[in-house]
């Protein structure tokens, strides 16, 4: 699965992603997340927005919370590819 920005490669189970404010207001400031990413929804959405599905971690590295998060691909950054 690609979008235009053709980013959604990158993004495999098991990697380490920074949500923030870049991919939606929402995830601002102290809302910001690190996600370890479950999946990626293929179902269509609109352009450069996609589904993400994966576990919340705290200050740890622990998970605390399974999230399904709507974001803009572009701001996803990844901080650890290897699980």
């Amino acid at each position: 699965m690609t979008d235009a920005t053709g980013r959604a490669e990158e993004l495999k189970p098991g990697s380490l992603l920074l949500i923030g404010e870049e991919c939606s207001v929402q995830f601002a400031g102290e809302r910001a997340l690190r996600l370890r990413l479950v999946s990626v929804d293929a179902r269509p959405t609109y352009p450069g927005w996609v589904w993400l599905t994966g576990y919340a971690l705290d200050g740890n590295g622990l998970a605390v919370d399974r999230r399904e998060v709507y974001v803009q691909l572009s701001g996803v950054r990844v901080l650890n590819a290897d699980p």
